[in-house]
């Protein structure tokens, strides 16, 4: 059933605030984007295999505990940064457990492959700093506790924000009213599962897959509010010419 009793629609806005609403749902569209390919970039070569498994998601926040963090970047997202031999020199180092009498030949490798991207400018981590180096090549544990509590409330508050801004626009909308609800609510409710998954998988790997359903969610359901918001605003059949 179409909702009949809603005055205020986005066909019927004035053309400013159709302008205003479009600008803002399109960079957000792009922004979805453009964190979809981080996540592949970044989580989805952690097991050294493009596109995001479940694996991905185990070494990411539980940790790949059979090795180092070093070797897991190494091997992983980190792998064309560095000849073979290279690598192989710092994973044996790290293998070996980092024995700090073979620095000055561990050393010069990670500040020539790795120093130039991961300086004090660049506020990454400076593997070449050895004790930095060694903390690195030690098992790797995954996310650290302080880590998921900062990255939590970031994305908790600010992308709650986005989601209340597009659900907002998206309520002027004609559309069915349980499934207009339904819309609105599903991101806030898939964005709690996407944090907490990270906090179970920190402990239990089984839960890995709640991350991956998490985002799913909410990317879904917010691309669908998007999409239909934009068609309402300028589609004749919902602006019936009302310039």
């Amino acid at each position: 059933m179409i909702e009949t009793k809603q005055t205020t629609t986005l066909g019927r806005l004035p053309i400013h605030y159709r302008v205003l609403f479009t600008g803002f749902l399109l960079v957000i569209g792009i922004g979805l984007m453009m964190a979809g390919a981080q996540i592949m970039l970044t989580h989805g070569m952690a097991d050294g295999k493009p596109g995001l498994s479940k694996e991905d998601i185990v070494y990411s926040y539980y940790g790949n505990r059979s090795g180092s963090k070093l070797e897991a970047a190494l091997t992983g997202k980190m792998k064309s940064k560095a000849p073979d031999d290279v690598r192989f020199t710092l994973i044996q180092w790290a293998r070996d457990e980092a024995p700090m009498d073979q620095w000055d030949k561990v050393g010069p490798l990670l500040q020539k492959n790795c120093g130039n991207c991961h300086d004090e400018e660049s506020g990454l981590v400076q593997v070449a700093k050895p004790e930095v180096a060694k903390q690195l090549a030690e098992v790797d544990h995954g996310a650290s506790i302080s880590g998921l509590t900062r990255v939590s409330h970031i994305h908790l508050f600010g992308i709650s924000f986005i989601f209340m801004f597009v659900g907002w626009i998206f309520a002027m909308t004609q559309f069915n009213q349980r499934w207009k609800l339904i819309l609105i609510a599903t991101p806030f409710v898939f964005l709690i599962v996407d944090i907490l998954s990270w906090w179970l998988t920190k402990f239990w790997p089984e839960f890995a897959w709640l991350t991956m359903i998490g985002g799913f969610g909410y990317s879904l359901a917010s691309t669908v509010m998007i999409m239909t918001s934009l068609a309402q605003m300028w589609l004749p059949r919902w602006t019936d010419g009302d310039w």
